[in-house]
């Protein structure tokens, strides 16, 4: 040793015991920071050399195999997404939806919700039944229409039932190539989560001028699921582009004017607000703009250019139960609580409740062509009817009187 000196300058000795003693010093620190968290000690090239590209082209082949239609991975920014939250709250535009000013920030901040998120996987599935045809059936004004998502089983239980599976494969793939544990919690329009930003971020397509997310390949008709993970997975490019251009169809054929400007809506005046989420009396105003939507509307993707390319969903759980993309509003009138509940089990159509059902029907047989069972059908309900829907069911018999006198020849 006292050879080695004379080649090397003290100072410089002084130096290597100093960086010996700091390289000891991290790897303790190492060890301990990876047994509390295995992200905070991860390293741009150690994240590159786990297999995180390879976990990512399987999800996408998981994906498929569920029924997704397709899978993007982003960061947990929603960039101006958040102040438009918080400018439409502020507008009160959200109406009595209470538990959409709730939660503070954690609706547009991901890692608020769900500590230590690093990446949102966002996967989306198509929901149109294959030879629907909603504009026949809102032409039909003794027809019931019903949302086309509701049509079948509740989507929050067939979604978030295939994101578990989905999260138990990236578990099984995490464990098998000894990679650290991760965490992941799935989400389907069941918390607090701004879904169409996200899935904006992960490249599934742009929020469109009617508040949803558009693709250019599959139109609207599909819904969002989400998991929420701390694996630094590589992120997709994000859809930067609006492709709505200077169209205005989903704001010129809203029933109730409730898009009062390119990607601003009103749920107060949004007939699907209006038939679900709303529990009181529906503004006489608009309830002849609801025509025969007794639950939520479509409109403003009916008509969206975007949707030609729409594909039909190969879900059977999605399938229209009890012909109700057929039904009659008589038909559903008649409907007792019993069968109601009966008909309704495992759908979404349970939101409204059944003093809602009857109060949107009889707001829809208010609006139908004039026809003596009509009257009579509602005379009857009367008898029976909350005063909620009573208020409805007058309104509706006043609607269909109207329509059987003879308009005074000028």
């Amino acid at each position: 040793m006292s050879d080695f000196k004379g080649y090397i300058n003290p100072d410089h000795i002084s130096f290597y015991r100093n960086l010996h003693r700091i390289i000891d010093r991290i790897t303790v620190l190492t060890s301990e920071q990876l047994a509390l968290n295995p992200l905070s000690i991860m390293t741009e090239k150690s994240t590159q050399t786990l297999p995180y590209q390879d976990l990512r082209e399987k999800i996408e082949l998981w994906s498929q195999d569920l029924g997704f239609q397709q899978v993007g991975v982003g960061d947990t920014d929603v960039g101006e997404h958040e102040g438009h939250l918080k400018r439409w709250l502020e507008k009160e535009f959200h109406g009595s939806m209470s538990y959409m000013a709730a939660h503070g920030d954690k609706r547009s901040r991901p890692a608020e919700l769900e500590p230590g998120t690093l990446r949102v996987i966002s996967l989306r599935m198509n929901y149109l039944p294959e030879g629907t045809d909603p504009v026949r059936i809102l032409d039909t004004s003794d027809k019931a229409y019903i949302a086309r998502y509701t049509m079948g089983r509740d989507y929050h239980k067939v979604i978030r039932k295939k994101l578990v599976k989905l999260w138990k494969e990236i578990e099984k793939y995490l464990n098998t190539n000894a990679l650290p544990e991760f965490q992941g919690r799935v989400f389907t329009d069941s918390a607090p989560v701004l879904e169409k930003a996200l899935a904006e971020k992960a490249g599934l397509g742009w929020v469109g001028k009617n508040t949803l997310l558009l693709n250019r390949d599959a139109g609207s008709w599909f819904f969002l699921g989400e998991i929420f993970t701390n694996i630094p997975l590589p992120v997709d490019e994000p859809y930067g582009t609006d492709h709505c251009g200077t169209c205005s169809a989903c704001i010129d054929v809203c029933p109730t004017q409730a898009i009062i400007a390119p990607y601003q809506l009103d749920a107060r005046r949004c007939i699907s607000y209006l038939t679900i989420e709303h529990k009181g009396s529906i503004d006489p105003a608009l309830r002849k703009g609801i025509g025969n939507r007794i639950f939520g509307c479509d409109d403003c993707q009916i008509y969206c250019p975007w949707n030609k390319f729409a594909q039909p969903t190969n879900e059977p759980d999605f399938s229209p139960r009890h012909h109700l993309d057929q039904s009659g509003l008589a038909d559903l009138f008649k409907w007792t609580e019993a069968e109601f509940l009966s008909k309704t089990q495992g759908s979404a159509i349970r939101r409204t409740g059944y003093e809602g059902w009857l109060r949107n029907i009889a707001v829809a047989l208010g609006n139908a062509s004039y026809s003596a069972e009509i009257v009579s059908l509602l005379e009857q309900r009367r008898h029976s009817a909350s005063e909620l829907v009573q208020e409805h069911i007058d309104w509706a018999l006043t609607q269909q009187m109207q329509k059987q006198t003879p308009k005074p020849v000028d």
